[in-house]
């Protein structure tokens, strides 16, 4: 029955046309024919649900290439068809045993074509959440296989531009991995930084929320590994953004209670880093909010270590004199380049 009423093609996909706009103001395309779609699947689900339901029985027809056909139907414009897909195919992976691993495979082959081949998959937000609840059924030690999806599946699902439209089920998925295991948290953290954006600050913003997320679970030892690329890229360029969205979202970081509590377990070395670019953005950053916020910071850094902070200011000082004298020194050079010439 699902078969015949269900399983269909659909039309060459239209998401390379329309990445460039905003997803959210965008109206969802709905199936005309989904009434007739909602029963069908509200059958089979409650089927499926049924206390008289005997996997053995079903396993003849609810095969390999049924479960492929249910995951291509992931491609639907109708986010009510793809919400019931996934309940669907997470009932499927509860009760078949057997099959658990071959949809985990076709879920790592649809996003491998999705971020390398630049196929389009309407159904990204959708596995993820699945995989979420997977992820989160995983035994610990996690085996080679599960860190091998997060290494080189789920991190590289940050390049496509189509992001923001499953940015919060990937973080989750993340954040589950690190949790589970935290030997993870240093490659994760690195493969973020590694596909930092340049010119996309609504990219940033998203990444910076999920770096703190991923921060607020951390452990210590593994924070002292990830600090330094995170403070030279994350914290430090993001701070200096003259996007003012990005930059904010950098300083929240410092309200964050324990990461405030692991920066000043190291804020010898991370203050001299982040001392000079906050101090020049108090001075010259054209948003009134960064700089109260930027204040509050170097507030926080003085009362960290307040010896600490004088010796960084004196130093910072020295050196901007030092830097007004040699740029004095260089326009003298070529006044008398110019008066030479004349």
């Amino acid at each position: 029955m699902l078969q015949c009423n269900v399983v269909r093609f659909f039309p060459p996909n239209q998401e390379e046309e329309k990445e460039d706009f905003d997803n959210d103001e965008e109206e969802p395309n709905y199936d005309p024919s989904w009434p007739h779609l909602q029963l069908v699947y509200e059958f089979f689900l409650r089927f499926m649900e049924s206390a008289d339901f005997q996997p053995s029985l079903c396993k003849k027809h609810c095969d390999q290439k049924f479960v492929l056909q249910i995951m291509s139907l992931f491609n639907s414009d109708d986010p009510r068809e793809r919400d019931m897909l996934k309940t669907m195919l997470h009932r499927i992976y509860g009760k078949f045993l057997g099959l658990r691993s071959f949809i985990r495979k076709n879920i790592n082959y649809i996003f491998l074509r999705y971020i390398f081949e630049g196929e389009p998959c309407n159904g990204v937000a959708e596995f993820l959440e699945i995989l979420g609840s997977i992820i989160n059924g995983f035994a610990v030690p996690l085996k080679q296989e599960h860190r091998y999806f997060l290494l080189k599946v789920l991190i590289p699902l940050h390049k496509p531009r189509g992001i923001a439209t499953y940015h919060a089920q990937l973080a989750y998925c993340i954040v589950q991995f690190v949790e589970k295991d935290p030997s993870l948290t240093e490659p994760t953290i690195l493969g973020l930084l590694k596909l930092w954006p340049k010119t996309n600050s609504a990219k940033e913003v998203m990444l910076l929320g999920e770096i703190e997320e991923i921060l607020d679970i951390i452990e210590p030892a593994q924070f002292k590994k990830v600090m330094l690329p995170f403070i030279l890229k994350c914290s430090r360029k993001a701070v200096s953004s003259p996007q003012f969205q990005v930059a904010e979202r950098a300083l929240y970081f410092w309200n964050n209670e324990y990461v405030m509590s692991l920066i000043e377990e190291h804020s010898r070395a991370i203050m001299p880093i982040m001392f000079p670019a906050l101090y020049l953005i108090s001075k010259e950053h054209w948003n009134q909010t960064i700089i109260a916020l930027v204040y509050n910071v170097l507030k926080t850094f003085m009362e960290m270590n307040n010896q600490l902070f004088d010796d960084l200011t004196l130093s910072f000082k020295a050196e901007r004199q030092k830097e007004k004298r040699k740029e004095a020194q260089r326009e003298e050079a070529w006044k008398k380049v110019q008066r030479r010439a004349i």
